[in-house]
């Protein structure tokens, strides 16, 4: 991305907007601890100073990463698919889940949304990549439960969620999460717990063994980013996206 952007620049173009559907450093937004990097900061300055005058990014892990930018980002949702996906396909009985504290306004507005009932899971995390899910704030006995999180790694934090929920009396659950990161085992987790699907957007491109995965369903934020594209060389507005 650097290296094209420096190209450009060179080239005179009149203004470079990156598109960046996954901004892979966006955990890494604070010292949680003594000597290690703040990654997020440190490579949207690398964007900035490469030259980039603006950037589009869907669903960036803390709202607060676009003020690390001297530039204008665009931080679209992929709300509107995921929720055109839940209202086809889960109808019944609803309950959104949230993995963790982290997650929870995201939960409730999706819960909003489909008119659906709100429940938390509380989770302590012992080190990192390695969650436990402790117990469940909220009734899910019976329903069907839709865990909504933005990004699924290892997948260790999703599969110890379905089998709080299973232990709860979940009737059916499903998951959600706008980028598939999906490292190290996560596939086979997946496919070992109790999750019904895993819907997921095309932010991140899957592995032939995601691909092959009977269990994850692709829905595309195409349509989305083209639009965002589109309005930002038009020079319009692009307020009514975020939705």
């Amino acid at each position: 991305l650097l290296i094209i952007t420096d190209a450009l620049k060179r080239a005179s173009a009149r203004s470079i907007t990156a598109v960046i559907p996954y901004y892979g450093y966006a955990r890494q937004d604070r010292k949680v601890k003594p000597r290690v990097p703040i990654s997020a900061k440190l490579v949207a300055d690398l964007i900035t100073v490469a030259g980039v005058n603006r950037v589009i990014s869907v669903d960036l892990h803390a709202g607060q990463i676009q003020g690390y930018f001297n530039i204008p980002v665009d931080n679209l949702f992929a709300a509107p698919v995921i929720l055109n996906y839940i209202r086809k396909h889960f109808k019944n009985n609803l309950s959104i889940i949230s993995p963790d504290a982290g997650g929870v306004e995201r939960a409730r507005a999706f819960a909003k949304r489909l008119n659906a009932s709100l429940a938390i899971i509380d989770k302590r995390r012992e080190e990192p990549n390695v969650a436990a899910a402790m117990h469940i704030i909220g009734d899910v006995k019976g329903k069907t439960a839709v865990i909504l999180d933005d990004m699924i790694d290892t997948g260790g934090t999703l599969v110890q969620a379905a089998q709080v929920l299973t232990q709860n009396g979940a009737k059916h659950i499903y998951a959600c999460c706008v980028h598939p990161v999906l490292s190290g085992n996560a596939i086979k987790r997946i496919e070992e717990s109790t999750i019904e699907s895993l819907v997921v957007t095309n932010t991140v491109p899957l592995s032939k063994k995601a691909s092959e995965c009977s269990k994850i369903k692709v829905v595309s934020v195409s349509e989305i980013l083209g639009e965002a594209i589109k309005r930002v060389y038009y020079s319009r507005s692009v307020s009514s996206l975020f939705v």
